[in-house]
């Protein structure tokens, strides 16, 4: 399974990029996210997404 990941404006909450990943990536991402207080949003992507 692929999710998009979106990084969100630190100050309104809006996307400001994304990338889709295998299931595998999105820990590792997670993670680094949570170590610089980084705000994501994750949602499967769509088939037609890459």
């Amino acid at each position: 399974m692929r999710f998009e990941i979106m990084r969100l404006d630190d100050v309104n909450g809006t996307p400001v990029d994304s990338t889709v990943v295998d299931a595998a990536s999105v820990n590792r991402i997670v993670q680094q996210a949570a170590a610089i207080g980084q705000r994501l949003w994750i949602r499967p992507a769509d088939v037609s997404a890459s």
